[in-house]
């Protein structure tokens, strides 16, 4: 007759090696991510507002055939909750930067629902950053929809060096904050800006973060529905920015 035995910490630890043991979701406060595995490879990609579907839909397929980790929000709107109070997900990534967030958000939340919302933050914050921040010598690719309050003007003046190539596309363009990636878009067809030094004001985004801590974080930006141009310059990338 065999006997059974609860599992060591050296067994938990070999099993965590195989995939199905994987996580499947991230989260941090309101805002859950499904996690899309391909194969190995330093790049980590990132689609954060819900409702920019567009880019949901060709990250998604961009990781039918790239390899790669992928963290896309599960909902659908641009704002998420956290105490019941709404955040943009793309300014959660600072105390400070959240704070101004849930403040313009709302307007009418008491000082003490505040705190609670900054302090939940605060817990896991990290955790999150730290899985997508890529390898060394990785990038993290985020995708993004805008709409025709927001291009690549609005990002000039806080860029280091900008190259604008398509001055009636504006809606379009990279942000990246790594100057050696810098130096290969700018020979692409397309707009590129360059923050390389965090700027002074902290918004709470992950472009910022990425200045901050020194790793290697790409933005693209294309109005919504156009999807045929974003996918082309997702394509470019992969082709051209090793």
């Amino acid at each position: 007759m065999s006997s059974s035995r609860p599992p060591s910490r050296r067994d938990l630890l070999r099993l965590a090696w195989f995939p199905f043991f994987r996580p499947k979701h991230i989260e941090l406060a309101g805002a859950r991510f499904r996690i899309i595995r391909s194969g190995r490879s330093k790049r980590r990609y990132l689609l954060i507002h819900g409702n920019e579907e567009t880019a949901r839909a060709v990250l998604v397929r961009h990781m039918e055939t790239h390899d790669g980790i992928a963290y896309v929000v599960e909902g659908h709107t641009r704002n998420v909750t956290v105490r019941g109070l709404l955040l943009d997900p793309n300014r959660m990534f600072s105390r400070v930067g959240a704070e101004a967030n849930l403040r313009r958000l709302n307007q009418d939340a008491e000082e003490a629902q505040v705190r609670r919302a900054l302090d939940e933050l605060d817990k896991r914050r990290e955790h999150l950053v730290r899985a997508l921040t890529p390898p060394r010598g990785g990038l993290t690719f985020a995708l993004h929809n805008n709409s025709e309050s927001y291009s690549v003007q609005n990002e000039v003046a806080i860029s280091d060096r900008t190259s604008i190539v398509e001055p009636n596309h504006l809606h379009e363009f990279f942000l990246c904050t790594d100057p050696g990636d810098f130096e290969v878009l700018r020979k692409s067809p397309y707009n590129v800006v360059l923050q390389h030094r965090a700027p002074p004001v902290d918004d709470g985004s992950l472009s910022r973060q990425a200045a901050k801590r020194g790793f290697r974080y790409l933005n693209l930006e294309v109005a919504l529905g156009q999807k045929d141009r974003q996918m082309e310059m997702v394509d470019w990338v992969e082709w051209n920015l090793k």
